[in-house]
């Protein structure tokens, strides 16, 4: 219990730290308190001998106090475990020999590993290796013969057995060099008969396949073999039929059915098969027998339900796929140009071009079933050259025959190969028309089935050259008489409205009519006139013109400016006579006139909705644009084009907006684009183009 007590004259915490760890006082140290609790005591020797020589000189208190240990069983066993290492043999007799079994099962396995590393261990086996580790150098012919080699002990030599001596054991290293060596022997003969086994096995397994396969082949050449025997049958047959002399020779007819045989049931062979040599053969002769007597302006559809099927018969389709024309492999191309194609040369070379109903419709007959380029061919070689000379040979004022009879027919099969012809007739229209007067209709009649096949720029430009000069001179022959006029020359100019176009006839009105018109107007309402009169005058003139000429904008000026005049005219006259209730009828006509127009104006624009939202660009009704920002918004969503006013910029009071990448304002249904020093004008179709 006083263990420690010296500390209570210290500043030491050892006391205090023993009982945080768990010390009890009066105990012994440890986790089961076995440490020594006294100190040990001194025990006087009897005599002058080494330390243990009389004995134990531990006291009985001081062998209670040794650390013991958990168990007599494990003191034991460690005891035992520190003694062994003392000794050479502990169990103090000869060491039994350990036995390892393998069996044939893990040399089979063993064996299957070592295949896949066959080809590195067969080159190690040929390695010669020294071993100089012994006294004597030794030398081995692979590395696994060292791990046979036997060593024996050189300090441990055999010696001789005495009479009373034990025989200590002895040592046969070239016996067990042949017992491991027969092991091994033994061990590599069962690692190849396994896989000589499973050799033979695979080897089975594939001949096996071999013979399936082979079994397969030799059935399908026998069925070759029959179906070639039965094919060659059939063409022998045809080749004897059509033998001059022949009993029931072969028709055309009957050598479809066959070839169809040939395709139906011996498709492989058929395909296989030199169709060329074979319809060379047999079906040219009969062919050319078929259409010996043809005439294709006659009877343009003869032969072509024959032809049709020889072409499913005969045609190549890898050809077709690769849009070639090689008659050296396609025997329906070859037929086709070597019997067909005569006859149609012979026909067209007696044709007369002035003629084409015959040969335009042979060749729709046969368009769908000669190849392309066979119908190019007579297009290109035969048909045009033959048109050309015609039209070169053609006079518009001679000739009681309209071209057009004659040519336009071969729109749909030549379409734009008649371009070269447009302008030489054009050239021989316009030296027609030079000494032409409106008063003759006939040029119309002539000139009108030419506008959809001329380009609109070059019908336009022969019409401007060429028609609307002789119209202007008519206008200005025409005289304005309100109380006798005579219409006949305005008739010959609005004739030909459908036929130039708007802005021409505009630009005529402009020119030669409305100034002459608004001069008798003006004079007529100087001279104390009858409104009335006058009020039926403007309307008749007005009704003369069709609605698409009274929209455009000069023309609706022209005739707004006519009331203008006649309201300053009933305007002017306060102190003179006037007629009762002519200022009422005039302001009156002036306001229908005005919500016609403006009736007008919105009905296009409905008719240009709907035929937006037809086309799937139009929008919603309320959508419709009002005015011309509206107009350039539609346009800008139609082109995908950002539109949107430029917050807080104007330019003279005006709203500047971005169109893309371009600065617009809008001032009376005008666009300005911004330039480098000025606003530019420009029309919504070019503000488009620079946007994109």
């Amino acid at each position: 219990m006083d263990f420690g007590s010296w500390e209570r004259h210290t500043k030491g915490i050892g006391q205090k730290l023993l009982q945080k760890m768990g010390y009890v006082p009066g105990r012994g140290l440890g986790k089961n308190s076995q440490g020594i609790i006294n100190p040990i005591e001194a025990k006087q020797r009897k005599g002058k001998g080494a330390v243990g020589a009389y004995g134990s000189e531990r006291t009985s208190q001081s062998l209670q106090d040794f650390p013991v240990v958990d168990s007599e069983e494990e003191a034991e066993e460690e005891f035992q475990k520190e003694l062994s290492q003392w000794r050479k043999d502990p169990n103090g007799g000869k060491k039994k020999p350990k036995y390892s079994y393998k069996t044939v099962e893990e040399l089979k396995a063993k064996g299957r590993i070592n295949k896949q590393l066959s080809t590195p261990q067969k080159e190690l086996s040929q390695v010669k290796v020294i071993d100089m580790t012994g006294r004597e150098q030794k030398v081995y012919y692979s590395y696994s013969q060292i791990s046979h080699k036997h060593n024996i002990p050189d300090d441990n030599p055999q010696q001789p057995l005495g009479k009373d001596s034990k025989p200590q054991g002895f040592a046969l290293p070239e016996l067990e060099h042949n017992l491991q060596l027969l092991i091994d022997i033994t061990e590599q003969e069962i690692i190849q008969s396994d896989r000589q086994l499973q050799y033979e096995r695979d080897m089975v397994v594939n001949l096996t396949h071999e013979i399936q396969k082979m079994s397969e082949i030799l059935s399908h050449e026998e069925t070759a073999i029959s179906n070639l025997s039965k094919v060659l049958d059939m063409v022998e047959e045809c080749e004897r039929r059509m033998q001059p002399g022949c009993e029931n020779p072969l028709t055309l007819d009957e050598c479809a059915k066959i070839f169809e045989t040939l395709q139906d049931k011996y498709y492989e062979e058929y395909r296989m098969s030199d169709r060329v040599d074979l319809a060379v053969a047999i079906v040219y002769p009969l062919m050319k027998d078929y259409f010996k007597n043809w005439d294709p302006l006659k009877d343009c559809t003869y032969g072509t339900e024959i032809i049709a099927k020889w072409k499913s018969l005969l045609e190549n389709d890898q050809l077709l796929s690769h849009g070639g024309q090689d008659l050296s492999t396609d025997a329906f191309h070859r037929l086709m140009w070597e019997i067909w194609m005569p006859y149609v040369r012979n026909i067209v070379a007696q044709w007369q071009p002035r003629n084409c109903g015959s040969m335009v419709d042979f060749l729709d007959s046969w368009v769908h079933i000669i190849p392309v380029w066979i119908v190019d061919n007579i297009l290109d070689q035969l048909i045009f050259p033959k048109l050309q000379k015609e039209v070169e040979n053609w006079n518009p004022l001679t000739d009681t025959v309209p071209i057009h009879s004659w040519i336009h027919p071969w729109l749909p099969l030549m379409q734009a190969r008649l371009e070269p012809l447009y302008s030489p007739i054009r050239n021989k229209l316009a030296n027609a028309l030079q000494k032409w007067h409106p008063s003759d209709s006939s040029a119309k009649l002539i000139l009108q089935p030419w506008k959809d096949v001329f380009t609109p720029g070059s019908w336009e430009a022969f019409m401007v050259k060429n028609i609307v000069p002789k119209l202007g001179m008519c206008l200005n022959e025409l005289i304005i008489n309100p109380h006798q006029q005579h219409m006949d020359a305005f008739y010959w100019v609005i004739d030909w409205e459908g036929m130039i176009s708007v802005s021409s006839l505009v630009g005529l009105l402009e020119k030669h009519f409305f100034p002459k018109w608004l001069q008798v107007l003006c004079s007529w309402l100087s001279n104390s006139p009858n409104y009335e009169e006058i009020t039926k005058w403007y309307l008749g003139w007005k009704s003369m013109f069709s609605d698409q000429v009274l929209a455009h904008p000069s023309i609706k000026d022209k005739f707004n400016e006519a009331l203008d005049i006649m309201n300053r005219a009933v305007s002017s006259s306060v102190g003179g006579y006037m007629q009762p209730g002519a200022r009422e009828n005039i302001a009156y006509l002036t306001h229908t006139e005005r919500r016609k127009d403006f009736q007008y104006e919105a009905m296009q624009e409905r008719r240009e909705a709907e035929n937006m939202a037809q086309r799937g660009i139009g929008m919603a009704a309320s959508s419709v644009p009002m005015n011309f920002k509206d107009l350039i918004q539609t346009k800008a969503e139609e082109h995908n084009i950002v539109f949107m006013p430029v917050i807080g910029k104007r330019h003279e009071g005006k709203q500047l907006y971005t169109f893309g990448r371009i600065v617009i304002y809008i001032d009376r249904g005008v666009v300005f684009v911004q330039g480098e020093k000025t606003w530019v004008p420009t029309s919504l179709q070019s503000l488009i183009d620079m946007a994109k």
